[in-house]
């Protein structure tokens, strides 16, 4: 129990279909293994192996064809709905998930999936794929966002506001974060051809808005408990709107963390940078060989056995042939003999 406090910070899964097996018990997660959860969930291969029993193998024919992170900031656990399962983060370190969305772009760059990472506070945005026409005409800038929560169909005619304000900076944050939760899912609904093809989605969401008002008001006032009441009910909401999108077929997590322990250090990234250049290997190490070496590996082995066999057979018969028995040409050679 006394470690479990310390922990504090929470890995939530609140919708995941039958074939990504989630286990009930309470192992805490590393902080910066949780982009490796999303990758082998979706059954990509990591570099290190991942010794956490949260996560079964499941069905391994049948992956998700969508996986939605969604990083809440500012509190350490929200009091989300009892048929989800929850693990404490040990270590919560700012983590992202490039490694995620390249192993994606790699793959299925043929068939260009949705990849869509969001911090709308930060206004940082990275969209690939079939993502840039889908949600182009999201909201991404703290003043697209604050003119999309003032238009009619906002979520501000739906949402009880309770202690919060329309007038407030800091409010408005908070609920502008919700209402791209609320325009992903309705511009998905309006695209559902993408949510049934074959290439796999990421969804990447970073929400700082709750963060604010706990420092605006105190994480003890009226207005910090009903943002939180609030931001679980649109992410409960949200949740299930994407699972449905998805036919049951997506996963669908959420990071609770207080504070990370060491600020995020990220790269600007684009598709068609070249690659950086290694460094010069100073102790002559071999280089590492990647995930498809043993595929190269059995089919060249194989193939050179395969091969090795026929030229033994082959040369076995030519040399136990009977040269007028076996051999045409030397039966025809001798019939012909005969008639002259």
């Amino acid at each position: 129990c006394l470690f479990l406090g310390v922990c504090g910070d929470e890995f939530s899964v609140l919708r995941s279909p039958q074939s990504v097996v989630f286990r009930d018990g309470s192992w805490p997660i590393p902080g910066e293994r949780i982009p490796d959860v999303a990758a082998l969930s979706m059954g990509f291969s990591v570099e290190d192996d991942l010794s956490w029993p949260g996560l079964a193998v499941g069905d391994l024919f049948h992956r998700p064809r969508a996986t939605v992170l969604v990083t809440v900031k500012g509190v350490d656990k929200l009091a989300l709905p009892a048929k989800g399962i929850s693990y404490p983060i040990e270590n919560a370190v700012p983590f992202s998930l490039d490694s995620v969305a390249n192993a994606i772009h790699t793959l299925f760059s043929e068939e260009t999936p949705v990849v869509l990472q969001l911090a709308p506070s930060e206004e940082r945005v990275y969209m690939v794929g079939k993502a840039n026409s889908v949600f182009e005409d999201l909201s991404v800038t703290l003043r697209q966002l604050r003119n999309r929560l003032f238009q009619d169909n906002s979520i501000l005619s739906s949402l009880p506001l309770n202690s919060l304000s329309r007038n407030n900076e800091v409010d408005l944050l908070f609920l502008s974060e919700l209402q791209v939760l609320h325009d992903i899912a309705s511009l998905l609904s309006r695209h559902k051809h993408l949510a049934k093809d074959h290439s796999p989605d990421l969804y990447s969401l970073e929400l700082a808005g709750l963060e604010e008002v706990g420092k605006r008001y105190g994480e003890d006032s009226q207005q910090f408990k009903d943002a939180s009441q609030i931001l679980v009910d649109s992410l409960q909401k949200f949740a299930d709107e994407m699972f449905n999108l998805y036919s049951g077929n997506a996963v669908v997590e959420v990071v609770a963390v207080k504070a990370f322990n060491s600020p995020l250090t990220r790269k600007t990234r684009s598709i068609l940078q070249s690659s950086e250049s290694k460094k010069e290997n100073p102790y002559n190490l071999a280089y590492p060989y990647n995930y498809n070496y043993s595929v190269i590996f059995n089919i060249i082995l194989w193939m050179m056995i395969g091969l090795a066999l026929a030229v033994i057979v082959i040369s076995y018969n030519l040399w136990n042939m009977d040269p007028g028995y076996d051999s045409i040409i030397y039966r025809m050679t001798n019939q012909k003999i005969r008639m002259d």
